[in-house]
C-alpha cells in the first residue's frame, strides 16, 4: 500500500476507498467499496490537525479539478457536521487544520465527493478520541453527501465508510441505515473511467419524474433477485440480476462510448456491466483476473473508439472501508468513546 506524501508530520491521515452506487440493479440503495488488487489506494486521503485557526489546503492530483467546482467542498460540510455533532454532546472541539489529497477524479460515478466526506470524517473521529458512534458517522456522512445533491444518499458513503457491498434497509424513526450483502470472493470488479465530465446534478436531470408501475416491479424483483443470489450463492441467478432496469436507459446517451464498452464486457463473459453511480465510469463483473483485465482492456478500446482517453482497474471488494493510516494514532473510530 503507497504511503501519503505531502502531509505535515502531525495529526491523523485517514483514507476512503472509491465506490461503485447502485451495482446496476440497486438505485440509490446499493453500493460496494473498491479495492484495487495491485494494493494501490483508489480514494481520497484527509489529513486532520488541531490549530489555532481553522484551515484547509487541497493537494492531490484532482485538486485542480475541485479549484473550478463554485460549490462549498464537501468535506469542509462533513468538518463543519462533526463539530456541530460533537458540541450538541456537551464536548468543545476545534479549530482543526484540513488538507484533501484529491486522488479521485471529480464527477467521476466513483464516489469522489463520498470519499472526500469519509475520509474527513474518520480522521477527525480518531483524532478527537471517537466522541461519535459509528452509526452517527454514517448518518453525518448521507447528510453532506445530500447537502448539494438533496436529500440524505448512503450508497457511495456507507461502503465508503464500512467496506463490503452495502444495501441500504429502513432504520428505526424512519431513517434509513444499511446493511453488509455477501459477496463472492472469486468475482472482481472491472472499473473504467473515461476522461468526460458528468455530475450527479446532470445525471439525475434526465431521470424521469415518477418511474411507471412497470418499470418499479421490474426494478423491486431484479433487486431482490439479486439479494437472494448473494444469500444462496446463485451464481445463474446473480447474472440475470446484474442489471439496471430503471435508470441506466435514461443516462446511457450522455456517456459517449458507454454502449460499445458495455457490449465489449458483455462479449467477454462479464457477468454484468453497467454504469458506476451515475457514470460515466462503467463498472463490469469478472470471474477470474485473466478476464477482468481482457475486459478492462476492450472496454478502455472501446471509449477510445468514441474519442476518450481512460484508465482501468481490476478491484475486489474492500472489506474494510475507511481507515486511519497515520501510524501514530490507532484509536479504533468506529467504536464511540464510554
Amino acid at each position: 500500500m503507497a504511503e501519503p506524501t505531502g502531509f505535515s508530520p502531525e495529526g491523523v491521515v485517514a483514507y476512503a476507498p472509491a465506490s461503485i452506487g447502485n451495482v446496476a440493479a440497486g438505485f440509490d440503495l446499493l453500493g460496494a467499496a473498491l479495492a484495487p488488487l495491485d494494493g494501490s489506494l483508489l480514494g481520497d486521503l484527509v489529513q486532520v490537525a488541531h490549530a489555532a485557526k481553522a484551515s484547509f489546503r487541497v493537494t492531490g492530483p484532482f485538486a485542480p479539478e475541485l479549484a473550478k467546482d463554485a460549490r462549498p467542498n464537501l468535506a469542509l460540510r462533513a468538518c463543519d457536521l462533526f463539530v456541530e455533532a460533537v458540541r450538541a454532546g456537551g464536548e468543545e472541539v476545534g479549530p482543526f487544520a484540513l488538507t484533501l489529497d484529491k486522488r479521485l477524479p471529480v464527477a467521476s460515478g466513483l464516489g469522489s465527493s463520498a470519499s472526500s466526506i469519509v475520509a474527513t470524517l474518520v480522521g477527525l473521529q480518531a483524532l478527537c478520541g471517537g466522541p461519535l458512534s459509528g452509526a452517527h458517522l454514517l448518518a453525518l456522512a448521507g447528510k453532506a453527501e445530500g447537502s448539494t445533491s438533496g436529500g440524505i444518499h448512503l450508497d457511495n458513503v456507507a461502503p465508503s465508510l464500512l467496506g463490503g457491498l452495502q444495501l441500504v434497509v429502513p432504520g428505526r424513526e424512519g431513517h434509513p441505515t444499511t446493511r453488509r450483502l455477501p459477496w463472492p470472493p472469486d468475482l472482481l470488479m472491472v472499473v473504467v473511467h473515461p476522461a468526460f465530465w458528468l455530475s450527479t446534478v446532470e445525471s439525475r436531470r434526465v431521470l424521469p419524474e415518477h418511474p411507471g408501475w412497470q418499470e418499479t416491479v421490474a426494478f423491486a424483483g431484479n433487486l431482490s433477485g439479486l439479494v437472494h443470489a448473494l444469500h444462496s450463492d446463485d451464481r445463474a441467478l446473480l447474472t440475470r440480476c446484474l442489471r439496471d432496469p430503471l435508470v441506466e436507459a435514461h443516462r446511457a446517451p450522455l456517456v459517449p462510448g458507454f454502449r460499445a464498452a458495455q457490449a465489449a464486457a458483455k462479449d467477454l463473459g462479464a457477468l454484468g456491466c453497467s454504469l458506476s453511480g451515475s457514470g460515466p465510469s462503467v463498472f463490469a463483473v469478472a470471474e477470474n483476473e485473466g478476464q477482468a483485465r481482457a475486459i478492462s482492456e476492450a472496454m478502455q478500446a472501446a471509449f477510445a473508439e468514441a474519442g476518450l482517453e481512460s484508465q482501468g482497474w481490476v478491484c475486489a471488494l474492500d472489506p474494510e472501508g475507511a481507515r486511519v493510516l497515520d501510524s501514530g494514532s490507532r484509536q479504533p473510530w468506529r467504536e464511540a468513546r464510554p
